[in-house]
């Protein structure tokens, strides 16, 4: 009844009365009536379809209205987004009839559909995304009143004595929200006490219970770990290929305790390379349908914030069983890969093994070899290895840069603190030939994967980064070129290669990092799928994520799978129809958390950073300009802080030229373009807002 009500709709010319939908679908008798009757109230329900005020139904798409999901702007207005709709419809705040950040709405759209910027007016939440929210109380009479974090969410929240916890004023909880006063005010109840807002490290635990994020693992979980062996034990070898002779080891950061990955190589008498990758089999400790399962799948992903890290599994496994630590043996899956000396993959092999990794490098102490001819000690001999690797690496990167691969060249930044997570310096992180070289390594384990079940025509989760769209490659194009930039490229042509030649060509321009950064946000999210959809980025044509087991939770699942089809044989029917439907929800789910965990990672990262400005008010510091808006322009620092001098607070009246991001003084003739090099002072920071305000001191 529901697809033929839907096709009904859709396919007529007008809106139907619900005599007319009756006799179209050619219904007679009473039960067939009522049963449309409670399909065309669900489907209104679900606003599927529209009922108008004069009775008539018609589908959604056909009405003027849509279902979007609000994206507030801490002033109050905000935008609708709005799937297959280009342009986001503007709300002010008047008409945001009690939406707040993140809430699935129905939009009525008040402006043409021709105008530049659409606008609209809220009709209805159909669905409060969030239900729970982060914020400080405070008492007034034993009545407590709680400030919520997020600007963007413009809530009053009351809470009653006896719903507090026993909160005292300045405690940071969790607030879940209970019945409507107003729009804008709720009742609520303290679910959790995060801890005072004074406290050390209170401050990054409010940011991430906000975005959901398990801090402690459950009882059910902790219970399972005290059957979880702290060695390997013999019955563990039967049916694994023993390489614990060979000369395997990992390269990692520093202070890198979870470790996944351990490589080896050889060169081969016919002048090839064998690339051994071996990854920690962590499926083979985490059980499908166990507590630790369910809560790694639940979590996602591991969160690495500036002070710690919020793993995925907990430490009994992630730094114990399951790191391939130095001079134990360890259970893996190794993908031993034979690559020519142009970088063609000639053969490989995907098995079940135990090693025993020689040593615990540093992507310090292996650049130290390999850019600097400086061998650390106890490095002496594997330095012929290294050598090797590095030679491979280089091949295995033409090949890449051949077919089309993208290297965007986006610096990071990294964050130092004291040990009260008071944030002493702003530094860029390293990535020398070592991080270059194990990311080469793990690209091509994860291609050769893919590629492998891929073949076999059965149920796998794929990482796929799709195909930009056309309309924000020719805007990148048009600003380039409003900017006297001429680059190359047929934008019929959507390949890889097109986007890789814009980028060389900009190379050589000196605001590289900040159009290489543009052009970055005008591509497609890479996402988990069931389907293979290809690695844009990568230039690849089937890629997966297998190389992580330990921090994110759809390498385990690529793990679970590998051992069910390769080792265990077992592609049957039921099988295939169990993974082809659970792969869905991980998929989704796996995409859903590594947002959060960015959106998190960023957000700490913000409130660090402005707190760090806090102690250099009034400092003189020299950056770029990174982005030109019609409230201010943005200036992003050599160590990636950036902060907005806003236009109420320059001292002239400025013309915002948004097709080519610029902005222009209306006396001085003083004009600003992204690209250019200026000092700033610092004017104001504010760690709790997570704003930094800079003033132009000069050009450069």
């Amino acid at each position: 009844m529901r697809d033929d009500i839907i096709n009904v709709l859709r396919n007529s010319d007008k809106a139907l009365t619900i005599y007319e939908l009756q006799d179209k679908l050619g219904l007679k008798n009473v039960e067939d009536i009522k049963e449309m009757g409670d399909e065309l109230r669900k489907l209104e329900e679900e606003v599927v379809i529209y009922h108008s005020n004069k009775d008539r139904y018609m589908m959604l798409e056909d009405s003027h209205l849509r279902k979007g999901i609000m994206r507030a702007n801490k002033k109050g207005f905000g935008f609708v987004e709005i799937e297959n709709l280009e342009d986001d419809v503007y709300i002010s705040q008047e008409n945001m009839n009690g939406a707040i950040h993140d809430d699935v709405v129905l939009v009525e759209i008040t402006s043409k559909m021709n105008l530049d910027r659409l606008e609209g007016r809220i009709l209805k939440i159909i669905k409060r995304s969030v239900n729970r929210y982060v914020g400080e109380i405070n008492f007034t009479n034993d009545v407590g009143y709680v400030t919520l974090d997020d600007p963007k969410v413009k809530l009053q929240v009351q809470i009653n004595k006896m719903d507090s916890m026993n909160a005292v004023d300045g405690h940071k909880v969790v607030v879940e929200l209970g019945k409507r006063i107003t729009n804008t005010k709720y009742y609520g109840r303290v679910v959790d006490i995060i801890g005072h807002k004074n406290d050390p490290g209170v401050d990054i635990l409010s940011i991430v219970y906000k975005y959901n994020i398990n801090t402690e693992f459950p009882d059910d979980v902790k219970e399972e770990l005290l059957s979880v062996p702290s060695q390997v034990k013999d019955i563990d070898l039967l049916g694994r290929r023993d390489l614990r002779s060979e000369e395997i080891f990992t390269i990692d950061g520093d202070d890198t305790k979870d470790i996944d990955d351990a490589i080896s190589i050889l060169k081969l008498n016919n002048g090839h390379y064998r690339l051994g990758v071996h990854i920690a089999d962590v499926s083979y400790y985490v059980k499908e349908g166990s507590p630790l399962d369910n809560e790694a799948m639940e979590r996602g992903t591991s969160v690495y914030l500036v002070d710690r890290v919020i793993p995925m599994l907990p430490h009994e496994l992630s730094n114990g069983i399951c790191s391939l630590n130095p001079n134990v043996d360890r259970l893996a899956i190794s993908c031993v890969m034979e690559f020519d000396g142009e970088g063609k993959q000639i053969d490989y092999e995907i098995f079940p093994s135990v090693i025993r990794s020689r040593k615990q490098m540093t992507y310090k102490n292996v650049n130290s070899i390999l850019e600097d001819n400086v061998v650390p000690d106890g490095y002496e001999s594997f330095e012929s290895s290294l050598r090797l690797m590095a030679e491979l690496a280089t091949i295995l990167r033409k090949m890449k840069d051949k077919r089309g691969y993208i290297d965007f060249e986006v610096d990071e930044a990294k964050i130092l603190v004291d040990e009260n997570c008071k944030p002493t310096e702003v530094v860029l992180r390293d990535r020398g030939t070592g991080e270059k070289l194990i990311e080469d390594f793990m690209i091509a384990a994860n291609e050769c994967v893919a590629t492998h079940i891929y073949f076999m025509n059965l149920p796998f989760i794929y990482r796929v980064h799709e195909v930009p769209k056309e309309e924000r490659l020719r805007s990148y194009l048009s600003f380039v070129g409003s900017l006297g930039y001429q680059v190359p490229g047929d934008l019929k042509d959507t390949s890889p290669k097109t986007v890789q030649k814009i980028i060389k060509s900009l190379e050589d321009k000196p605001e590289f990092k900040i159009l290489s950064s543009l052009l970055l946000r005008s591509m497609q999210k890479a996402v988990y799928k069931p389907e293979n959809l290809g690695h844009y980025g990568l230039a690849s044509k089937c890629y997966t994520h297998f190389t992580s087991p330990i921090r994110r939770y759809p390498d385990t699942t690529v793990h679970r799978l590998l051992r069910t089809y390769l080792f265990d044989k077992k592609m049957d029917m039921s099988t295939m129809k169990k993974w082809e439907e659970k792969l869905v929800y991980i998929a989704e789910h796996s995409s859903s958390r590594e947002r959060a965990s960015i959106d998190c990672e960023r957000e700490v990262e913000d409130m660090k950073m402005a707190e760090y400005m806090e102690e250099h008010i009034g400092e003189e510091f020299e950056g770029m300009i990174s982005s030109v808006t019609s409230f201010g322009m943005f200036i992003e620092l050599d160590n990636l802080i950036e902060g907005l001098v806003p236009l109420r607070d320059m001292k002239d009246f400025f013309h915002y030229d948004e097709e080519h991001m610029t902005l222009t003084g209306e006396r001085s003739h003083v004009k600003y373009t992204i690209g250019e090099r200026v000092i700033v002072k610092v004017v104001r920071a504010s760690k709790e807002e997570k704003t930094i305000d800079f003033e132009i001191v000069r050009k450069v």
